[in-house]
């Protein structure tokens, strides 16, 4: 039986955070799948297909490495429900600290209740990447600040053209 995991977020931009997650649920499935969330109530610094993009871009590596393939999707639903529909038997999600913990605890028994026959399995972040969060990033970069120790060289990049474009 073919092993696929689902992994979400915004991805708004894609973080060396994010990339950790990514890199270790990729050993443990055959197709990782992730799903990028378009809610029409957020208004992102980047669009779903510039996310698209970057994703793309960021996981070639990984995809070798590990052996899995990687897919990239987007979704204007409920998680639990992409999931579903690209066939996961697992959920992936990130954990930073004891308040991401918390908030994911809850959200993995909702998910339970919804779709009982997919897991939801905690990666937790590894210490050089922990503190790292896309909305703080995004503030760096508004402010002009340096992103380079959160975000990969090419993300760092397309943050640095959207601030001055």
């Amino acid at each position: 039986m073919k092993r696929i995991g689902f992994y979400s977020g915004s991805f708004d931009p894609v973080t060396l955070g994010h990339t950790d997650v990514i890199e270790r649920a990729s050993q443990l499935v055959d197709t990782l799948v992730i799903g990028i969330g378009v809610h029409a109530a957020k208004k992102p610094m980047f669009t779903a297909s510039e996310r698209v993009e970057m994703l793309k871009a960021e996981v070639v590596s990984i995809a070798k490495a590990s052996g899995a393939d990687i897919e990239i999707t987007t979704f204007d639903n409920l998680a639990v429900n992409a999931a579903r529909s690209a066939g996961a038997q697992v959920i992936f999600r990130g954990l930073r600290d004891g308040t991401d913990f918390d908030y994911e605890m809850q959200m993995a028994g909702m998910n339970g209740e919804m779709a009982q026959d997919i897991q939801t399995v905690f990666v937790s972040a590894s210490p050089r990447v922990r503190h790292i969060a896309a909305n703080l990033v995004r503030q760096i970069a508004l402010m002009n600040g340096e992103v380079s120790a959160f975000v990969s060289p090419a993300v760092a990049k397309r943050l640095a053209d959207k601030v001055s474009g």
